[in-house]
């Protein structure tokens, strides 16, 4: 039985024949979508998802290990993907629940993000974010970064999934300066607020 809602990505097909729908195109007399999202099939309305985070080769991701099978890990990513390490491409030994850095491959044709130079990242604490927010916490040439790493003494490193991972130092502070800047990303002057912030609170 077709789902009358599904999800789409990019190139997907809608509809094979030509229709007007928005945020898609017309290519060889078939229906294509343009962008991440739902896609109602008995309305043929294409519903974006605004902030989600699409898988490019390269990316840095943090996941958490979802599953062991025989020859990989099945890995959760706070996506609508799941990801999936080979085996013996894992540069450390990990188990059930363990936190990962890795990077992406690929998206397959299934669906499934297959990641690459994979290893753990022991102890520390997750928390996720708005992948559209990443840019913003990362900062141009990795500055916002560096400054909340430098003004917390935290280890902190930011998957393009949204998924942030943060160990020593004051992650109580890196937590609040996180969500600050996910909160007012879209605002002039944040960098210095943050470092006023950072200061004010310092370890």
């Amino acid at each position: 039985m077709k789902m009358p809602i599904r999800l789409v990505v990019p190139g997907d097909q809608l509809e094979d024949k030509p229709a007007n729908i928005e945020h898609a195109i017309i290519e060889h007399d078939r229906t294509y979508s343009t962008v991440l999202g739902n896609y109602d099939d008995e309305k043929k309305k294409l519903i974006p998802l605004e902030g989600l985070w699409y898988p490019i080769h390269g990316d840095v991701v943090i996941g958490i290990i979802e599953e062991e099978k025989l020859n990989s890990y099945s890995v959760s990513l706070n996506a609508p993907y799941k990801g999936i390490i080979v085996a013996k491409y894992m540069e450390t030994q990990v188990q059930t629940g363990d936190v990962v850095e890795a990077f992406v491959k690929e998206l397959d044709k299934t669906g499934t993000v297959v990641l690459m130079r994979a290893k753990k990242l022991f102890g520390g604490k997750i928390m996720n974010i708005k992948p559209s927010k990443v840019p913003r916490v990362i900062g141009k040439q990795d500055t916002m970064l560096k400054q909340l790493s430098d003004g917390t003494k935290a280890m902190i490193k930011v998957g393009r999934n949204g998924m942030v991972w943060m160990k020593g130092g004051d992650i109580a502070l890196a937590t609040a300066a996180i969500m600050r800047i996910q909160e007012e990303a879209h605002t002039q002057g944040l960098t210095e607020r943050i470092k006023e912030m950072l200061e004010t609170r310092k370890v």
